[in-house]
C-alpha cells in the first residue's frame, strides 16, 4: 500500500479527536516515514514554526 500524500504536497493537520484543525496555517510534507501499528506517517513543517511534526494519515486532509 502507498502513501496518499507526496513530498511537496500542502496539506492540513487535524491532530486532535475532534477533528480541529492545529492552526490555519498550510503545512508540508517534508518526508515519508514507513508504517506504525498499520498506518503510514509522514514528517511535515509549517513555514511559520522552527519544528517538524509527525503525523499520521489519519491526521492529514488535502489543502482546499
Amino acid at each position: 500500500m502507498a502513501h496518499k500524500y507526496k513530498v511537496g504536497q500542502l496539506v492540513d493537520f487535524m491532530p486532535g479527536r475532534a477533528g480541529i484543525q492545529a492552526s490555519a496555517r498550510q503545512y508540508k510534507i517534508v518526508r515519508l516515514l514507513p508504517l506504525e501499528n498499520g498506518e503510514h506517517q509522514y514528517r511535515i513543517k509549517c513555514t511559520t514554526e522552527t519544528f517538524e511534526r509527525v503525523a499520521t494519515e489519519a491526521q492529514l486532509s488535502r489543502r482546499v
